[in-house]
């Protein structure tokens, strides 16, 4: 799961972008045509991992990941020009937006704060481009079943779905606002539509004052506002001298750990854990995820082999103390695979081989 962070110039992405990444600076670039995109791998805060490492006290203790990915390529003009192919591209390849507006004054001293305009610069973009692609797609069904399709019933489902979805855009509405069933998500799938995917509104702020309110009432989206420039230099101090940092400003939370777990939330994400002796561990599946599925998860051996799934809830596990407490206490249970896996489920997967 890639996440792209995406934002006009000077709003402070590439300054988020470090934020987010922290001290782990576990960073690489690429090229991609014109575009040189910067990636990062982060963990993300999870107090139950803490909690539950703290019980087991194993040799090893892993988080669930978020990557995110920095991608250039937007410039002011972009009203007149409209989106820059490879940036689309790029785009198109990503799991869901982090999208920073500028909420500080700008540093070239030339425009002025207005993090709402902004924002609906880049929505009207995103909604052309779809329609553009929606609109060529359309005309290909209409060929396609003029000359007779061979699957004369899924070029059917598909012509309707694109009329559908031609409507929307054309009402000026974000796909993500648009109820599809599974179905209808699965021919979607390989378009790439921008503004069908999650978006995370990050107001950039100065380090003084109170936010801006920006207004955004869409599915699948979410707003926090941050002060990035105080939040990148928190994130690259050493541990112990991060506390007096945050105190001299009147932190009492870092919004870097709120925006990855919107992140992660906003993907339809879950984890489930394993603990023991040798690893405690956070392990990510989407939301409704079967048994079997998290056995994949934790490798694709478990999945092909699965017998049952020992399963204990999270919070039964930190109030008894134990799995054998749990046990004893009928709060250890035996699942099939199609067991929908729960968020914090303590899971143990019996197999054959």
């Amino acid at each position: 799961m890639e996440i792209g962070i995406i934002g006009l110039p000077q709003s402070g992405k590439t300054t988020l972008f470090h934020a987010l990444a922290g001290a782990e600076k576990a960073t690489a670039a690429y090229s991609a045509g014109r575009l040189e995109i910067h990636t990062a791998t982060t963990n993300v805060p999870d107090e139950r991992v803490d909690i539950l490492s703290k019980m087991f006290n194993p040799r090893k203790t892993i988080y669930a990941k978020v990557t995110y990915a920095d991608i250039a390529g937007l410039d002011k003009g972009i009203t007149k020009k409209g989106l820059p192919g490879p940036f689309v591209n790029q785009l198109g390849q990503m799991d869901a937006f982090v999208h920073v507006l500028r909420a500080f004054p700008d540093p070239l001293g030339g425009n002025p704060i207005d993090p709402a305009g902004d924002l609906a610069i880049l929505d009207t973009e995103f909604l052309l481009n779809d329609l553009g692609a929606v609109e060529r797609r359309y005309e290909k069904i209409l060929e396609s079943i003029s000359k007779g399709a061979k699957d004369k019933d899924l070029a059917l489902k598909e012509k309707a779905l694109f009329e559908k979805l031609k409507a929307w855009l054309e009402a000026e509405k974000p796909l993500r606002d648009l109820d599809l069933t599974p179905d209808e998500m699965q021919l979607t799938r390989g378009y790439g539509f921008l503004s069908l995917k999650p978006m995370l509104i990050v107001i950039n702020c100065a380090d003084e004052g109170a936010p801006p309110e920006v207004p955004y009432p869409h599915q699948h989206s979410a707003v926090v506002a941050l002060r990035g420039r105080l939040e990148r230099e928190i994130a690259e101090l050493a541990p112990e001298d991060a506390p007096l940092f945050m105190e001299e400003y009147g932190i009492t939370e870092l919004s870097r750990s709120k925006v990855i777990r919107l992140s992660y939330d906003l993907l339809g994400l879950q984890s489930f854990f394993t603990v023991g002796e040798d690893e405690v561990r956070a392990w990510t599946i989407l939301r409704g995820a079967t048994a079997v599925e998290a056995a994949g998860a934790i490798h694709t051996d478990l999945a092909k082999g699965f017998i049952r799934a020992e399963v204990t809830a999270y919070h039964d596990l930190v109030e008894l103390g134990s799995l054998k407490e749990a046990q004893h206490k009928g709060k250890f249970r035996l699942e099939g695979k199609e067991y929908v896996v729960h968020d914090g489920d303590i899971v143990h997967i019996r197999h054959s081989g």
